[in-house]
């Protein structure tokens, strides 16, 4: 949960059709300067959660995230080539993780 347009409408639908519903925040900060880092603000998302009435989870996936996704991308950026971080941090970081901690909440 992002807490932007996209993650909060899909909270608010889940809980309105009847569903059980937790946000859940991945820390994902990788800096080479001190400065916000790509989806590493769970603030918004915190307030849309209390707004919603529902319980928030934030959970640090820095190391991964700069691992798999950043460190990868920085690489092939030196050779020239123009990466997708997104997709990568979808397919190495953010689905996994996720599914993993909805598997523990069972």
């Amino acid at each position: 949960m992002s807490g932007g347009v996209d993650s909060s409408v899909a909270a608010a639908l889940l809980l309105e059709a009847g569903h059980q519903v937790e946000g859940i925040t991945l820390l994902q900060t990788c800096l080479l300067e001190p400065g916000p880092g790509c989806c590493s603000d769970a603030g918004d998302a915190r307030r849309v959660a209390a707004q919603l009435a529902i319980p928030h989870h934030t959970l640090d996936y820095t190391d991964l995230f700069c691992r798999a996704v950043i460190q990868p991308f920085a690489a092939a950026y030196r050779e020239g080539l123009t990466p997708n971080p997104c997709i990568e941090c979808n397919r190495r970081v953010r689905f996994g993780a996720l599914l993993e901690e909805a598997g523990r909440r069972r």
